[in-house]
């Protein structure tokens, strides 16, 4: 069913990581058959269109673009000083200057810019995070024929989903990496795993749905589309390929036996996401009141990453990873993607 919605001949979509890949990734999966994806939350406009050029330039086959589309916070002086006098220890570790520290949401929500930029390129999907944008964003969308995929991470917001237009559902299961998708509430009770998701929402809607979470392997793809999936979405097994940039100490984590510890925090972002626990994890979180609303968290973090990263160490940087890093091999993107469809 996927195939006759995007054109792609496997079912594997690969997810859009922020952060740890730009468009050499997606070209490599799109080119071995799958569903190739740019991630686009940390990109300016102009930075987004060079990248689709290379897309373009490198492959004929469909791609999709992907972008957050939370609301934009309003900023909290009050709460910007909470948040870095819960840091300060760290900063006066590391010899850090707070005051010079600038303020910035790092992430912005998918805007009618960028969809003026996304215009000359035609994507054959473009998916979305954290709901969906404005009717008149997701009008300019569908008019270029691309077809629009957001992620449900419950049954309420598929069924919100599919009565506002998407063409397809990615079932997030709490196994995922990366930030939850929630947007319909925020607690965090309400997340179950992906064997538990997928049917449940495949059986309320009519739309293709793709699980995502927790899925490492053909098995596990082949388990998916047994429970009514048409594709498996997957991210972190491509961590370790080449083509992703993920960085060293994040690549270092992946490989040890830390992997295998991951807890949702808000500590990095001020939103909900899952990664490897690392100090800044044990030591102000999973999930600290203190952090200021999504993204604007951020940026106050963003030196200790750098001066710990420095060091060879990742005790600041948000390792995101899935509960399932045991698919993670330093093999080509192109190489994984087929194996994950040997069902």
């Amino acid at each position: 069913m996927l195939h006759a919605l995007l054109g792609i001949e496997l079912p594997i979509v690969q997810a859009p990581m922020a952060g740890v890949q730009a468009s050499a990734l997606a070209i490599a999966v799109s080119n071995a058959g799958g569903l190739g994806s740019l991630p686009c939350a940390m990109l300016g406009v102009e930075a987004m269109r060079a990248e689709l050029a290379a897309l373009r330039a490198q492959t004929s086959k469909p791609f999709n673009v992907n972008f957050f589309c939370h609301a934009a916070p309003t900023a909290s002086a009050e709460r910007e000083a909470a948040w870095r006098a819960a840091l300060a220890p760290y900063y006066r570790e590391y010899g850090v200057d707070a005051a010079a520290i600038p303020a910035g949401p790092g992430r912005a929500p998918f805007n009618a810019d960028y969809a003026d930029a996304l215009a000359e390129f035609r994507p054959a999907a473009v998916s979305f995070h954290f709901g969906l944008p404005a009717p008149e964003l997701i009008a300019r969308v569908k008019s270029w024929g691309a077809k629009v995929i957001s992620s449900a991470t419950t049954v309420d917001e598929a069924r919100w989903l599919e009565a506002h237009g998407v063409d397809a559902i990615i079932a997030q299961g709490i196994e995922a990496g990366g930030h939850r998708g929630l947007f319909l509430t925020d607690d965090l009770t309400t997340q179950v795993g992906t064997l538990a998701l997928v049917p449940q929402i495949v059986r309320q809607v009519r739309v293709p749905v793709i699980a995502a979470g927790g899925i490492a392997d053909a098995r596990g793809v082949a388990a998916a589309i047994a429970l009514g999936a048409v594709a498996a979405q997957v991210g972190t097994a491509y961590l370790l390929c080449p083509e992703a940039t993920t960085s060293a100490v994040h690549r270092a984590a992946l490989k040890s036996d830390a992997a295998r510890h991951t807890a949702l925090t808000n500590v990095f972002t001020g939103r909900p996401a899952r990664g490897i626990v690392n100090r800044i994890v044990r030591e102000l979180g999973p999930i600290s009141a203190a952090a200021p609303a999504f993204p604007l968290a951020a940026a106050a973090i963003a030196p200790l990453r750098a001066a710990a990263e420095a060091r060879g160490r990742g005790d600041f940087s948000p390792l995101w990873s899935g509960q399932n890093a045991s698919g993670c091999r330093e093999i080509p993107a192109a190489q994984l993607t087929r194996e994950l469809a040997a069902l």
